[in-house]
Protein backbone atom coordinates (compact mmCIF):
# COMPACT_ATOMS: atom_id res chain seq x y z
CA UNK A 1 0.00 0.00 0.00
CA UNK A 2 0.82 3.51 -0.18
CA UNK A 3 -0.26 7.17 1.05
CA UNK A 4 0.36 9.62 -1.33
CA UNK A 5 -0.75 13.37 -1.30
CA UNK A 6 0.46 16.30 -4.08
CA UNK A 7 2.23 13.33 -6.23
CA UNK A 8 4.39 12.17 -3.41
CA UNK A 9 4.35 8.96 -1.80
CA UNK A 10 4.35 9.50 2.40
CA UNK A 11 4.50 6.10 3.48
CA UNK A 12 4.77 2.86 1.73
CA UNK A 13 3.98 -1.03 3.18
CA UNK A 14 2.63 -4.46 2.39
CA UNK A 15 1.95 -4.94 6.16
CA UNK A 16 -0.72 -2.26 6.93
CA UNK A 17 -3.54 -3.21 9.43
CA UNK A 18 -7.22 -1.81 8.50
CA UNK A 19 -9.41 -0.66 10.90
CA UNK A 20 -12.99 1.10 10.60
CA UNK A 21 -11.57 1.24 6.47
CA UNK A 22 -8.17 2.83 6.97
CA UNK A 23 -5.11 1.11 6.48
CA UNK A 24 -2.53 1.71 9.64
CA UNK A 25 1.16 1.45 8.31
CA UNK A 26 4.05 0.98 10.41
CA UNK A 27 5.77 3.89 11.72
CA UNK A 28 9.11 3.38 10.12
CA UNK A 29 7.67 3.04 6.66
CA UNK A 30 6.91 6.61 6.57
CA UNK A 31 9.19 8.91 5.14
CA UNK A 32 9.56 11.04 7.63
CA UNK A 33 11.09 14.59 6.06
CA UNK A 34 7.09 15.13 5.08
CA UNK A 35 5.71 15.01 8.74
CA UNK A 36 5.80 17.50 11.47
CA UNK A 37 4.06 16.72 14.91
CA UNK A 38 1.25 19.04 15.90
CA UNK A 39 -0.62 19.08 19.44
CA UNK A 40 -3.92 18.27 17.84
CA UNK A 41 -5.65 15.09 20.02
CA UNK A 42 -9.09 13.39 19.72
CA UNK A 43 -10.59 10.47 21.54
CA UNK A 44 -11.41 7.62 20.23
CA UNK A 45 -13.86 5.88 22.79
CA UNK A 46 -12.57 2.44 22.40
CA UNK A 47 -9.15 3.34 20.68
CA UNK A 48 -8.00 6.05 22.62
CA UNK A 49 -6.55 9.22 22.65
CA UNK A 50 -4.75 10.02 19.18
CA UNK A 51 -2.09 12.12 18.14
CA UNK A 52 -1.07 13.97 14.49
CA UNK A 53 1.10 15.12 11.95
CA UNK A 54 0.66 17.58 9.29
CA UNK A 55 1.85 16.31 6.29
CA UNK A 56 4.31 19.10 4.37
CA UNK A 57 4.60 18.70 0.75
CA UNK A 58 6.77 21.43 -1.34
CA UNK A 59 6.16 24.08 1.30
CA UNK A 60 2.17 23.10 1.14
CA UNK A 61 1.09 21.96 4.60
CA UNK A 62 -1.90 19.49 4.97
CA UNK A 63 -3.02 20.21 8.58
CA UNK A 64 -3.31 16.92 10.91
CA UNK A 65 -3.86 14.57 7.95
CA UNK A 66 -2.00 11.87 9.43
CA UNK A 67 -2.98 10.36 13.22
CA UNK A 68 -1.74 7.48 15.60
CA UNK A 69 -2.47 6.27 18.71
CA UNK A 70 0.78 6.33 20.86
CA UNK A 71 -0.88 4.24 23.86
CA UNK A 72 -4.02 2.70 22.59
CA UNK A 73 -6.51 0.83 24.27
CA UNK A 74 -5.99 -3.06 24.25
CA UNK A 75 -9.13 -2.82 22.04
CA UNK A 76 -6.91 -1.54 19.51
CA UNK A 77 -3.48 -2.69 20.12
CA UNK A 78 -3.03 -3.94 16.93
CA UNK A 79 -2.23 -0.08 15.60
CA UNK A 80 0.11 0.71 18.32
CA UNK A 81 3.48 1.91 16.59
CA UNK A 82 1.29 3.30 12.92
CA UNK A 83 0.32 5.69 11.43
CA UNK A 84 -3.21 6.59 8.96
CA UNK A 85 -4.08 9.38 7.03
CA UNK A 86 -6.76 11.13 5.85
CA UNK A 87 -8.12 14.72 4.57
CA UNK A 88 -6.68 14.18 0.71
CA UNK A 89 -3.88 11.63 1.17
CA UNK A 90 -4.93 8.63 -1.16
CA UNK A 91 -4.12 5.28 -0.10
CA UNK A 92 -3.97 2.91 -2.87
CA UNK A 93 -2.87 -0.61 -3.43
Amino acid sequence: MRAIWKGTVLAESHDTVVVEGNHYFPADALSQQYFRATDHQSICPWKGTASYYDVIVDGEVNANAAWYYPTPKEAAREIKGRVAFWRGVEVTA
